[in-house]
């Protein structure tokens, strides 16, 4: 597991174009991804480009989000350290990764078993504390719930109904919905238990399925 004085410039690169060209202004953000080495995420033939703001395929015909999807999500998170964070779709782990150097606790769902166990691995051997699950991501995890926050790393037709009834009183819900794109969506939950919505930008995530395989 190399990381290098090379692959920390390309990360303090993709940093300042997140700062500068994208408009990321929360710190703890910049510094959970200056602190997670994406390289290690992602195939060796993809190594040149892992700090450049692209999607890139994991297997299972999925994928590993673009750095500025990972901010921006991460951004609108609004995390406090010691949050209970619940992650649907595990994937690659990176976007696990960087939630644990935001100082929350993490508790994460991957439908396809593969990825499930290769990131499982990999978050272990680079020391980073994640609670990771095999599992339908519609169903969240009604037995450790409720959580502050939850964030949804692929794109929903609908809000599963699950995952808002697991979100605490006053938590926050971060999760694309549409069909071929999607909106990044923030659903709040308030003290009453009442739904806010609030709608952002256009983005594209490979689908929520159902089951696990």
């Amino acid at each position: 597991m190399i990381d290098n004085l090379r692959h920390q410039g390309l990360r303090k690169r993709m940093i300042d174009y997140l700062s500068v060209k994208r408009g990321i202004d929360s710190d703890s953000v910049l510094k959970a991804m200056m602190n997670v080495p994406r390289h290690l995420f992602l195939e060796s033939s993809f190594l040149e480009f892992a700090y450049e703001d692209k999607a890139f395929p994991i297997g299972s015909q999925q994928t590993i989000s673009s750095v500025y999807t990972v901010a921006f999500q991460t951004q609108l998170l609004n995390l406090a350290p010691g949050e209970k964070v619940l992650e649907i779709g595990t994937g690659s782990g990176y976007q696990t990764a960087v939630l644990t150097q935001c100082n929350v606790e993490v508790y994460s769902i991957e439908r396809h078993h593969n990825l499930y166990k290769t990131a499982k691995t990999l978050l272990s051997m680079l020391n980073y504390r994640a609670n990771l699950f095999h599992g339908d991501g519609h169903l969240g995890l009604s037995r450790l719930a409720p959580f502050d926050k939850i964030l949804v790393t692929c794109g929903a037709v609908e809000v599963p109904p699950l995952l808002l009834e697991q979100l605490r009183l006053g938590g926050e819900m971060v999760i694309p919905i549409g069909f071929k794109n999607q909106i990044m969506t923030l659903f709040s939950k308030d003290l009453d238990g009442n739904i806010k919505k609030k709608e952002y930008h256009n983005f594209q995530f490979v689908p929520m399925l159902r089951d696990k395989e």
